[in-house]
């Protein structure tokens, strides 16, 4: 690991940070998806939902269960789930593949129908795509890296005010890092810049 940068270098030669250096899972997210622009309504509920469930626990839980979660929410399809009853709610409690946990599965279906009543006035993707900031961050270090931003603090507000629940200004931030709202890759990686939506 460098003293300028917290970037650690692998046996391919390329630079991450340590969190997705070791974990081969971890590191082929970061390499192919971690940061990447999101621009769609379902790949965006689908984060929105991930990152509620990985509130308390551990990203490589989640992603290690991505494939259960797809299967269980209707590969995220907020009409599907939006349209979800309590068998419903019943069926993805007893579902070991997933995080079962009452208060988030509920909150996944009211994200859903919140999803859907906001295409008539221009969608989820725009609402969140609107708090794209003037700047990113550009750290060197881990700890150089925030956890929320202005732009996350109103963000959940107004996610939260449109019927969203879970989306609180640490969980919109952690989205708006792994949708290339913001890039905080860490100077130096080979992924800075990645996104085109920043420069490197």
């Amino acid at each position: 690991m460098s003293p300028e940068t917290a970037v650690v270098v692998g046996d391919d030669g390329l630079a991450r940070p340590p969190w997705a250096a070791t974990d081969p899972l971890l590191r082929d997210y970061y390499d192919t998806e971690w940061g990447l622009p999101v621009r769609d309504e379902r790949g965006l509920f689908e984060r929105l939902s991930l990152e509620a469930f990985q509130s308390g626990l551990s990203w490589a839980t989640i992603l290690r269960k991505r494939s259960a979660f797809r299967a269980a929410f209707d590969n995220f399809d907020p009409e599907a789930v939006a349209g979800y009853g309590a068998a419903d709610v019943d069926r993805l409690m007893a579902d070991a593949g997933i995080v079962r946990n009452l208060a988030k599965i509920r909150a996944t279906v009211g994200n859903a129908a919140a999803t859907v009543r906001l295409r008539e006035r221009g969608g989820l993707v725009a609402l969140i795509w609107s708090f794209q900031p003037d700047h990113t961050p550009a750290p060197r270090h881990l700890h150089e890296i925030p956890t929320t931003s202005p732009e996350s603090v109103t963000l959940a507000k107004t996610l939260r005010r449109e019927g969203f629940s879970f989306v609180g200004p640490t969980t919109m931030f952690a989205l708006m890092e792994a949708v290339g709202i913001v890039d905080t890759h860490l100077v130096g990686s080979h992924r800075r810049g990645s996104s085109e939506v920043w420069p490197g």
